[in-house]
């Protein structure tokens, strides 16, 4: 594919950097010269420096031959404008990136696409999301949903008390025969690698395991692995950014008793202008005397998304150290998921790497609707719609020739979720949720186009 992204900085970089591994034709177009630099010595794209609103610029980029323009500059004014004129100049699909989610909320009523704009994503909107989801499903590490939770991607780490340690995935699916819940990914404790279960795949101690449960299966999966998906109810936020103030909005108006800590005074003030159902608090979040004396050891949650990853990692580390059960902080360095197990924070967010899985669905082969890479594994989940001409289509599982490095997690079927075994009949129109490993996704994908 030929992408043109608009914008070099932390979204625009990673998405070069990630597309550029997978063969794809890049140009990455900034008006900064040492951030197009620094991507020019370290990626193999194509940069082109000036301001990608620009019709000479675009032209220059080959607009007319692009088959995905990514627009996401820090201006959302920007990115709409680059989508609208990329569209009139020929380019096939257009995403922009957005701040305001007025935007993502009425897209129903505004015809973006007649303008130009195939998809509007926010990375903020897309944090504040996961977080919601990561206090809903509080005994996991990781989650992500599929057609409204239809089937739902879930890890967490095997404790020695885990009913299946020890056991293979067949013996185990032999011994729970009527468990909602299928294993997708392994890691082994102390190592990079991901390992794709099969039925001679033995549990260990220490397995970071994903797993992808129908409507029932987290609460099952709770049980057997001696986790408390407990419920959550008061929540302390650090740092009133657009991630702050989105989190704090959506979660108290789901109930939630919610505290804001907001260091800048005037900040401070608006946020709890525009947020009357929060509690904000004007002070530093990194004083340990202050979070004491708004009860954090009272706290469900603590959630940091400040500006700042180091900030955000250390005050959950003290929340952490009070007894806050759940803890989640956003970090801009991708190095750090490596260190989460290790540091004991719960859940490490970072928004390009969201920004990066909402897009890459659009570059994958076959009707992908929705993505995610798995953090801190080399693996990638894919929900594909089955079309009547697909080659999977009226077969059943198990005479599908499958890659040893992909799995099927799931199916939906008219909004159900079903864990699938080798004896389902796969029909048109089903969406399949697939777990592989980079190496089978070319061979994934030519099943379902």
């Amino acid at each position: 594919m030929k992408i043109i992204i608009a914008g070099a900085g932390e979204v625009g970089f990673h998405l070069a950097k990630l597309l550029s591994y997978e063969s794809q034709e890049i140009t990455l177009i900034d008006t900064d010269r040492e951030s197009l630099s620094y991507a020019d010595n370290h990626l193999d794209i194509k940069v082109i420096k000036g301001d990608a609103t620009s019709i000479a610029i675009l032209k220059e980029a080959r607009v007319d031959s692009s088959d995905l323009v990514i627009a996401v500059t820090a201006s959302e004014t920007t990115n709409i404008t680059v989508c609208v004129l990329a569209k009139q100049l020929g380019s096939k699909k257009n995403i922009a990136r957005i701040s305001n989610t007025e935007f993502i909320t009425h897209k129903d009523e505004v015809d973006f696409t007649g303008f130009g704009i195939d998809e509007l994503i926010s990375p903020e909107a897309l944090a504040a999301k996961e977080i919601e989801l990561l206090l809903k499903q509080s005994a996991f590490k990781e989650t992500y949903q599929f057609e409204d939770g239809a089937l739902t991607m879930v890890s967490l780490k095997l404790a020695r008390t885990a009913l299946f340690v020890g056991r293979s995935v067949k013996e185990a699916a032999e011994l729970f025969s009527k468990i909602h819940f299928v294993p997708i990914a392994i890691q082994r404790f102390g190592t990079q690698f991901t390992i794709i279960p099969r039925g001679d795949t033995q549990f260990k101690e220490g397995d970071t395991v994903v797993f992808i449960t129908s409507r029932d299966g987290g609460e099952e999966l709770c049980r057997m692995t001696g986790k408390t998906n407990r419920p959550i109810k008061d929540v302390m936020i650090l740092g009133g950014s657009k991630i702050g103030y989105k989190t704090s909005r959506d979660l108290s108006q789901h109930n939630f008793n919610v505290k804001l800590v907001e260091k800048n005074r005037e900040a401070a003030f608006d946020l709890a202008d525009q947020l009357p159902n929060v509690l904000v608090i004007n002070g530093d979040g990194r004083n340990v005397e202050l979070l004491e004396e708004e009860n954090i050891e009272d706290m469900d949650a603590f959630i940091a998304v400040t500006g700042n990853s180091e900030t955000n990692i250390m005050s959950c580390l003290v929340a952490k150290s009070k007894g806050v059960p759940k803890t989640i902080a956003l970090v801009e360095n991708m190095d750090y998921f490596e260190l989460s197990q290790s540091i004991g924070i719960d859940t490490l967010i970072n928004k390009k790497l969201l920004a990066a899985n909402n897009i890459f669905r659009y570059i994958r082969k076959g009707e992908v609707i929705a993505m995610t890479k798995l953090n801190n594994m080399n693996a990638e989940l894919l929900e594909f719609r089955v079309k009547p001409v697909s080659k999977i289509c009226n077969k059943q599982i198990k005479d599908v020739e499958f890659p040893r490095s992909a799995i099927i997690g799931g199916v939906i079927r008219d909004g159900k979720g079903i864990i699938a075994l080798g004896d389902f009949k796969i029909q048109a129109n089903d969406y399949m949720v697939v777990c592989c490993l980079p190496r089978s996704i070319k061979q994934v994908e030519k099943l379902f186009l």
